[in-house]
């Protein structure tokens, strides 16, 4: 199903690479090692939507977190480029991770595969998240993605853990159609 989707959506990958290419410096792609199943590191794509410095600022912002808890999200992020506010807002910056399904790192449907340095300042019990692959897509975000708080996001990956079934995944993938089309919590 992976490669499908990704033979369908080379035509949409190819513009949104030029349009990062031509619109900021630094790769297309942003490569990151996150947690996936049973606590091992993967290598985590996605388009890159921030400057080529935005790691290196990343202390600049942490104090305006806009999420309770440990993981960061910056609503008005100054380290976002123009093209990845638009690509974020419409969840296509997410597009390469198909190719993280196909090489068996994450599933379509799943908790989202978190930070290194997040998941070491995990309490004990949110590490019952990587007892599953990790997802595009999953219960978190259909519910309000960065809108909502950590403990509340450990809660839902948790509950998704315990009732994880093909009619779950189903209903969450109908779900995030609507979610990215409403663009709630994306940023």
């Amino acid at each position: 199903m992976s490669a499908l989707a990704l033979l369908l959506l080379w035509p949409m990958f190819l513009v949104i690479a030029v349009s990062i290419a031509v619109t900021s410096r630094g790769p297309v792609f942003f490569v990151q090692q996150r947690v996936g199943l049973n606590g091992q590191t993967f290598k985590f794509f996605k388009f890159r939507s921030m400057y080529q410095d935005a790691e290196a600022r990343r202390a600049e912002v942490e104090t305006l977190s806009d999420r309770n808890g440990i993981c960061l999200k910056v609503k008005r992020d100054p380290r976002i480029t123009p093209i990845g506010r638009l690509l974020r807002r419409s969840s296509m910056d997410e597009l390469p991770q198909v190719l993280n399904v196909l090489l068996g790192d994450m599933s379509l449907v799943g908790p989202r595969p978190a930070l290194v340095s997040e998941v070491a300042e995990y309490p004990d019990h949110a590490h019952r998240r990587h007892a599953v692959l990790p997802g595009i897509t999953g219960l978190w975000q259909v519910s309000g993605r960065a809108d909502i708080g950590f403990d509340e996001m450990i809660a839902l990956d948790l509950d998704y853990v315990r009732r994880m079934s093909v009619p779950t995944d189903l209903v969450i993938l109908l779900r995030t159609v609507s979610a990215v089309l409403s663009g709630r919590g994306a940023y």
